[in-house]
């Protein structure tokens, strides 16, 4: 365009120069073949000049013509993907102001033709699940999963949107064929932790702690509290199948854990349930030599009946040694509830409540006191059961 301007004005001077020029005209004398041409120079001149300049307009007009041809092939799919673009940053607008129906209509639009699909089918998806639309979300799940690369993110929603509806079987059913191992992603490992306490599976939780503790996945309270928790619910759930079990459960500890006071006193009480209550005793009375751990005692009073009378002396013969401690305060006390003695009872549930009262521990001083005929003091010992 700017050739051309400054053709024309090229031609614009010649006009203005020409009259000036009018008295040298110049001879052009032109042979071509038996074609001949006359004319003047200036002339001459002015028609190249104006050849040339038509010459540059027809190529640009052409040029101009030939590129919007060819971008016309594709101007509906730039339209649909700049529409696209715009459904996605609508969706995610909407899905950060939780507005979960706008979300997910935005979010299904700018799928087909958006930059990422499977981005936007899993935002459409979380949006129908807060819907607690089901079926939809479970079709924009089906789509997503068919992009290879997302297919285990897609699984690892579906496990999390299962186990938030409910479903434990059909999320378990997924989480095993994702195999959550070592080499898992941390959300997958949170989802396996959180699936396997919620379904109580003991063995599973076990065996995945270990790759818990070494991710750092929780803190090391929360995993020893874990673990511990899940140590003596296989010992219980070993002691109430059968013998075998319950010695298979207690060599899986590990050589630290078999010397910790929680899991000793849930051993002892399944050897008693298979008649092996002196193996069970021993290990107890053993244990309380080196400290007095409130599982101890009550692992005793669960066990020791008024008819072990050995068992019982050689508790109340600890009394030197544990007498202000509160859980062998209430082992002593839970033993006279059993044989009945109830005003040996009452003074040792006094006790107790007196130093580390709690629900519990009130509930039983007021059945001593109702026992011996002190109802306003029971009375006001269920007060403080439930005050607590």
């Amino acid at each position: 365009m700017i050739k051309a301007l400054v053709y024309l004005v090229i031609i614009l001077i010649g006009l203005v120069i020409s009259p000036y020029l009018s008295g040298i005209n110049g001879y052009l004398y032109m042979a071509i073949g038996d074609y001949e041409l006359e004319t003047s120079l200036l002339f001459a001149l002015f028609m190249a000049i104006l050849f040339y300049a038509t010459l540059v307009l027809i190529e640009w007009a052409v040029v101009w013509t030939l590129n919007i041809i060819l971008s016309s092939r594709f101007l509906p799919e730039k339209w649909r993907k700049k529409a696209a673009r715009k459904h996605t940053l609508k969706g995610a607008l909407a899905l950060a102001e939780e507005d979960w129906s706008a979300a997910e209509q935005a979010m299904a639009k700018g799928a087909s033709k958006g930059e990422i699909p499977a981005l936007n089918l899993l935002a459409a998806a979380r949006a129908a699940h807060h819907q607690h639309n089901i079926e939809a979300r479970d079709h924009y799940l089906l789509e997503a999963e068919k992009d290879l690369q997302a297919s285990k993110a897609v699984q690892t929603t579906r496990v999390r949107y299962l186990m938030q509806q409910g479903e434990l079987e059909q999320a378990r059913t997924v989480l095993d064929k994702l195999n959550p191992t070592s080499k898992s992603k941390a959300p997958l490992l949170r989802l396996a932790l959180e699936l396997y306490q919620a379904q109580q599976d003991w063995q599973a939780l076990k065996l995945l702690l270990p790759i818990i503790n070494k991710r750092g996945i929780l803190s090391a309270e929360e995993f020893q509290t874990l673990n511990s928790k899940t140590n003596k619910a296989l010992l219980q759930a070993a002691a109430e199948q059968n013998e075998q079990e319950l010695e298979k459960a207690w060599h899986w500890l590990s050589r630290t854990e078999r010397k910790q006071p929680l899991f000793i006193a849930q051993y002892a009480v399944g050897l008693a349930r298979y008649e092996r209550k002196e193996e069970a005793l021993k290990l107890l009375f053993k244990q309380l030599k080196h400290n007095a751990d409130q599982d101890i005692f009550a692992a005793l009073t669960a066990i020791v009946t008024p008819a072990d009378l050995d068992a019982r002396k050689q508790l109340f013969d600890l009394q030197s040694k544990y007498a202000e401690n509160p859980d062998y305060q209430a082992c002593i006390a839970t033993l006279y509830d059993q044989s009945k003695e109830f005003t040996e009872s009452l003074k040792w549930w006094r006790k107790v409540c007196f130093q580390a009262p709690t629900k519990s521990r009130w509930l039983a001083l007021a059945t001593a006191q109702e026992h011996i005929g002190e109802l306003h003091a029971a009375l006001q010992s269920y007060r403080n059961a439930f005050s607590d």
